[in-house]
C-alpha cells in the first residue's frame, strides 16, 4: 500500500482517540466520511476527492486508533464534505474505490486490504 503524495509535510502524533472525542462538522449540503481500515494502516494518509467537477482538489485524513466500547477499531474521519460523490484513492492515480456521502449524514467506507 503506498499513501497518497500531496504538497506538504506532516509532523504530528497520531495518539489513540478516547470515546467519544470525534467532533463532525455535517449539516446542510455537508457529511462526513469515515474510513475503516486494519490496525496495519494505522498513520497512512488516505485523500478523497470529488467526482466530476473538483476532482483535483484532494482533502486526506490520517487513520487513527479510536477506542470504543467493544475495543479499538482504525479509521480515517473526514467530515465537512459538500455532499455527493467521492473518489477513495490508494494511492495518486489509483482509485480505492466510490462512496456517496449524504446530506447531513455520515457515509462509510471499508479500505480494501
Amino acid at each position: 500500500m503506498s499513501a497518497p503524495a500531496h504538497d506538504h509535510v506532516h509532523h504530528h502524533t497520531l495518539a489513540p482517540s478516547g470515546q467519544g472525542t470525534v467532533m463532525l462538522d455535517i449539516g446542510s449540503g455537508r457529511g462526513a466520511l469515515v474510513i475503516h481500515t486494519a490496525p496495519r494502516s494505522h498513520g497512512l494518509e488516505i485523500e478523497v476527492s470529488p467526482v466530476g467537477p473538483g476532482r483535483e482538489r484532494r482533502t486526506h485524513a490520517a487513520v487513527r486508533a479510536r477506542h470504543v466500547s467493544t475495543g479499538i477499531t482504525y479509521c480515517a474521519v473526514i467530515d465537512g464534505l459538500a455532499a455527493g460523490q467521492y473518489t477513495v484513492w490508494r494511492d495518486d492515480g489509483t482509485a480505492a474505490g466510490w462512496v456517496t456521502v449524504p446530506d447531513g449524514g455520515v457515509a462509510e467506507f471499508i479500505w480494501p486490504d
